[in-house]
């Protein structure tokens, strides 16, 4: 497969073109980002890691039945996906009350929440990525009535795999993000990544934090722990 000219650069991966007008390369970089880019610092390995770790666990989805976006790993850093129609809004469901949900709303950190909660964020850096809902994103025409309901099916679908796969590695699932986009066909399908960048682990003895909170917070050994999680996992480094 070739890789040819970029097609688009977020904060840590980059998307180049390919000789097949469905496919896609994803380059995970070292970059490591926070609070809307305001922080930035180059991380060894984590490119590495995170495209490892984002294969693994794309690879248990589908076997659970999820149709994802990823469909080969080409090198440490580059995996060859499926080209897809992002819908821009992020799905989050959250385990266990901390991030944004205690902010807002003046929860305790580390409440569990049963039911688990579920909220839309607009994907847009500049507005700081707003909490919308089911009625925003049908009347701006982000997603029909039938992709908004499957999107919600698939998010929780997700968590019903993730959560006991990383409690049996002694870990708490706290919250995550996922991205859709549609196909070819039409299909709805699971895009983007699905790292410690983009979820927040703890570990379910000491409630340490493993994930991107260890560099939103200063806390260090941030590809350290990345590493710890993809060990405890199973996924080849």
């Amino acid at each position: 497969m070739e890789k040819r000219d970029e097609l688009y650069r977020g904060k840590a991966k980059t998307v180049y073109l390919t000789d097949a007008e469905d496919k896609l390369i994803l380059h995970f970089r070292n970059d490591t980002s926070a609070f809307d880019g305001q922080k930035i610092e180059q991380l060894e390995r984590k490119g590495e890691v995170n495209n490892k770790f984002n294969h693994f666990i794309m690879s248990k989805l589908e076997q659970a039945g999820i149709k994802t976006q990823v469909e080969a790993l080409l090198s440490d850093t580059d995996s060859l996906v499926k080209k897809l129609n992002m819908i821009p809004v992020e799905c989050v469901v959250r385990n266990v009350a901390a991030g944004s949900l205690v902010r807002r709303l003046g929860v305790e950190e580390g409440k569990e929440l049963d039911p688990p909660v579920f909220e839309f964020f607009l994907k847009d850096d500049a507005l700081h990525d707003p909490m919308v809902n089911d009625f925003h994103i049908l009347s701006f025409g982000w997603a029909t009535e039938q992709q908004i309901a499957k999107m919600k099916e698939l998010t929780f679908k997700v968590n019903a795999v993730l959560k006991p796969l990383f409690a049996d590695a002694g870990m708490v699932l706290v919250d995550y993000k996922l991205e859709f986009g549609t196909d070819s066909e039409g299909n709805i399908v699971l895009g983007d990544e699905f790292t410690p960048d983009g979820c927040r682990l703890w570990d379910a003895e000491t409630k340490n934090k493993m994930d991107k909170d260890r560099f939103r917070q200063g806390l260090g050994s941030v590809v350290e722990t990345y590493i710890e999680v993809a060990n405890r996992l199973g996924v080849e480094l």
